[in-house]
């Protein structure tokens, strides 16, 4: 067991998810509190279960929380797909996104 806080995954899951807290702190987000908490709510997710997952050790618990982390994270790719297509984000921002997405996804299944 290590201290999340030395994990790859789990650095670039925090900055994903002060990405998503500025990107939704602005625009057509501003106004649609659903659709920004619950995608907020999601990215905050993916840390929070890294973090728990590690500190749990790398047994049936501690793995079901990198599985949940990993759900959460398709969760929010999901979530940047529709802002993408509907207009909240532009198409720079979801591949950037998107790109960060697939490197925590693989480093997550590494674990």
């Amino acid at each position: 067991m290590s201290n999340y806080k030395e994990l790859d995954v789990w650095k670039e899951s925090r900055i994903l998810a002060i990405e998503i807290y500025n990107i939704t702190d602005q625009g057509l987000f501003k106004k649609d509190y659903s659709f920004r908490d619950q995608i907020r709510r999601a990215a905050i997710s993916i840390p929070s279960n890294i973090a728990e997952g590690d500190e749990s050790g790398f047994n049936k618990l501690g793995i079901r929380y990198f599985y949940t982390a990993k759900a959460s994270l398709a969760e929010v790719e999901t979530q940047l797909d529709i802002a993408n297509n509907t207009g909240y984000i532009n198409n720079e921002e979801f591949e950037f996104l998107s790109k960060t997405i697939i490197t925590i996804s693989k480093r997550l299944t590494r674990l």
